[in-house]
């Protein structure tokens, strides 16, 4: 989880291949709607996002062997997908927003930099009382990235 630009699906992709786990990106979930506005320069609200939510949580919940890239940048995004994925476990990337912005401006996606402002207006940390663990992403390659997710997860659930 975290802000376009902090490597979700880079990190989740590399995370579910180093556990032997299927892999989602939680954008190939938006209804075509979502993506318009997006790609428009148009924040989603809550009313966009909550059924896409539903689907993340869904998508988790139907299968025990999978890692899901979605932002969940709210609280209240994270618990409603747990209110459908029970045993949910977050991994927060931790960038920079000079890293965001530099990643964002570097490649082709329906979500332009333009947004990132509104991404971190809504962004709430995970707190100490999620399941989840944050992990800094900055001097790291993505392998290291997943890397360290990997450790802290097992840390979290010993």
């Amino acid at each position: 989880m975290g802000p376009s630009g902090s490597g979700k699906s880079a990190v989740g992709a590399a995370l579910a291949n180093r556990s032997g786990l299927r892999f989602i990106d939680a954008d190939d979930l938006h209804p075509p709607e979502n993506v318009a506005k997006m790609t428009a320069g148009v924040p989603l609200d809550d009313d966009d996002r909550m059924p896409w939510l539903d689907l993340v949580g869904a998508a988790l919940a139907a299968h025990d062997d999978v890692v899901v890239a979605c932002s969940a940048l709210a609280r209240r995004y994270r618990e409603r997908i747990l209110a459908v994925a029970h045993e949910a476990i977050f991994v927060e990337l931790d960038v920079e927003r000079a890293e965001l912005e530099r990643r964002m401006r570097a490649r082709d996606h329906f979500m332009p930099p333009a947004l990132l402002d509104s991404q971190l207006a809504v962004w709430e940390h995970l707190a100490a009382d999620e399941p989840g663990v944050r992990v800094a992403v900055a001097w790291r390659d993505v392998d290291g990235v997943a890397a360290a997710a990997q450790a802290a997860l097992d840390q979290s659930l010993r």
